[in-house]
């Protein structure tokens, strides 16, 4: 039995668009997050709201370019990159 949650990502004008899936809020902010332009220094804000609920998961979240493993497939580039969120906090909505 599977329990993923859907969550949507909502911009600063509390439009949703995009869903992501995720045992966790954590697993679709990293998701997102592998889209987003943000940087360590300038992170983006990801708002995700679970579907069903008036909860919304706040994160930083920005990307870095990586070493690829040693191990990696040849069609796989030499640089990938990986996501980073931190949780800021968690909104209720009225």
């Amino acid at each position: 039995m599977s329990n993923t949650r859907n969550f949507v990502l909502r911009d600063e004008n509390d439009n949703e668009h995009g869903v992501f899936t995720g045992k966790q809020p954590r697993q679709a902010a990293l998701k997102a997050a592998n889209r987003g332009t943000g940087t360590k220094d300038q992170p983006d804000i990801i708002r995700l709201r679970e579907r069903g609920t008036k909860k919304v998961h706040v994160f930083k979240a920005w990307k870095e370019f990586v070493e690829a493993p040693k191990n990696r497939p040849n069609w796989m580039p030499e640089k990938i990159s990986k996501p980073f969120v931190k949780k800021e906090k968690i909104e209720k909505i009225e």
